[in-house]
């Protein structure tokens, strides 16, 4: 990754700045999130603030690339599985557009910094859930490692769609 970036958590106290790239988030590509931008950007501080809060439990981690600027220009949060103890979930990945491409390297950084996270842990695998629409995600993860599982479900906002499930093995 470049030295233009850095890795960092999201803190407690984050919650403009989660606000902020949410919401450019769901204008960006709204098909990867299961909310809408209207209804996101609705909520109150105190809404935001308990995002931050959630995403620091100790079971989670939600990690943010920064650019040289400061600015937040991607995320990738990992919480646990429900169905599975010993999965994770990898929810909340976006980078900017501005930022993307394999030679920036912001999607491996913050990929590779929560697959290490999940390997301390003890997770034996990471769990996520593709938009089948979305192939350049898709190749990314095919790229990373992960596999079709075989499962899929219907898209919260468009039932009509699926989301198709990708597992890594971590152990």
């Amino acid at each position: 990754m470049s030295a233009d970036y850095r890795i960092e958590r999201i803190g407690r106290t984050d919650w403009q700045r989660l606000r902020k790239v949410r919401l450019a988030q769901l204008l960006d590509t709204p098909m990867a999130f299961g909310e809408t931008h209207e209804d996101a950007s609705r909520l109150g501080e105190d809404r935001w603030q308990a995002r931050c809060d959630w995403v620091n439990e100790p079971d989670r981690i939600g990690l943010v690339a920064v650019d040289a600027t400061g600015e937040w220009v991607g995320t990738m949060l990992s919480v646990p599985t429900r169905a599975n103890p010993a999965a994770l979930d990898l929810i909340g990945v976006w980078v900017d557009p501005a930022h993307r491409g394999r030679a920036r390297g912001v999607a491996d950084a913050l990929l590779d910094a929560v697959l290490a996270w999940a390997r301390v842990r003890g997770a034996g695998r990471m769990l996520l859930g593709v938009h089948e629409a979305n192939p350049r995600a898709a190749a990314f993860y095919l790229r990373r490692g992960f596999a079709y599982t075989g499962e899929a479900t219907p898209y919260v906002l468009d039932p009509s769609a699926r989301i198709l499930e990708m597992a890594l093995p971590l152990d």
